[in-house]
């Protein structure tokens, strides 16, 4: 994801980013810069796509989305698997609309293949065969991983032996095209990021200061509606495999509801993987960013965010 650096004269249209792990503030932050600077927010959180996840997602209601236009928040039926691939070209086309309107388009959010796929591209690799799809699917993950020590050494190497969705992913790649995955992701097409002038930045605020926000924001969605959400996903009898069923949440209330688990350890597994998801997120945006995009590891208050806008700003 790296980002050109601006030069003098450079006349390509601005985008602001304001990324980091969930409960660190980013959706606030984005508001006030926003309202400063006549901006569009624009989701790029995997969860908060879905209609279905208006509260598990933390979707910003209507009174925190202040009047200013939000785009690409819960548009997605739960029935559907949003592809990384699908939303960046949605996401292009809203950042071309509103710099068409004259506004400054404001990504918003914690995913980081999101990201990655809009500013860069996405390898072009060919449909796959669905014969081979299939076959590679019904393999137990160590015969898949073992037929990709085989035939992709490399990529073997790098994935995690149990990691079954990456493994099928690399296997069937290869037995269909013929290719390494690798090979393919060396030829990303499609990305935005030498095209306009990213003003980045990264939340990372202190861990035990957002380990308690990720804890008490766990009990207010239950509190607040989750229970009824997920009661409703689960009157649609939707594939357990689809995004939306495996959202933090999603599992551990249905278990409750199941009867399988009381109340307290449907809060607690909550909020434990509340807790490690924030992690996995802080570790990818503290290592995976260019270097040169600025980190802010001070706590988001009135003060902080004012010169915060001010510099996504110039």
């Amino acid at each position: 994801m790296d980002t050109p650096e601006q030069e003098a004269g450079d006349s390509r249209p601005r985008v602001a980013l304001i990324a980091g792990p969930t409960a660190s503030g980013k959706s606030a932050l984005a508001v006030a810069l926003a309202q400063a600077a006549n901006g569009t927010v624009i989701n790029a959180d995997a969860s908060q796509v879905y209609a279905d996840l208006a509260i598990l997602s933390a979707r910003p209601t209507a009174a925190e989305m202040a009047g200013v236009p939000h785009r690409l928040f819960g548009h997605i039926d739960g029935a559907e698997a949003c592809t990384a691939a699908r939303w960046a070209t949605e996401a292009r086309a809203e950042i071309d609309q509103a710099h068409g309107e004259g506004r400054l388009p404001v990504l918003v959010g914690g995913t980081g293949l999101y990201l990655r796929t809009l500013l860069d591209g996405i390898a072009p690799v060919p449909d796959i065969d669905p014969d081979i799809r299939a076959a590679v699917r019904a393999m137990p993950v160590a015969e898949a991983h073992a037929a990709l020590s085989r035939e992709d050494p490399p990529a073997a190497g790098r994935l995690a032996p149990a990691d079954s969705t990456r493994v099928a992913r690399a296997l069937e790649v290869v037995r269909s095209t013929g290719r390494p995955l690798s090979e393919w992701q060396r030829q990303r097409i499609g990305g935005i990021g030498d095209r306009i002038l990213l003003s980045p930045l990264i939340l990372l605020p202190a861990r035990d200061w957002l380990v308690r926000r990720c804890d008490l924001r766990f009990e207010a969605m239950v509190e607040g509606g989750a229970i009824a959400e997920v009661e409703a996903l689960l009157d649609r009898r939707l594939s357990p495999d689809l995004p939306v069923m495996r959202a933090i949440g999603v599992p551990e209330i249905a278990a409750w509801l199941a009867g399988e688990i009381d109340r307290e350890m449907m809060l607690e597994r909550g909020r434990i993987a509340t807790r490690q998801y924030a992690k996995r997120q802080y570790t990818w945006f503290s290592h995976q960013p260019p270097a040169s995009w600025p980190r802010e590891a001070r706590n988001i208050d009135d003060s902080i965010a004012t010169n915060l806008i001010r510099k996504l700003q110039s």
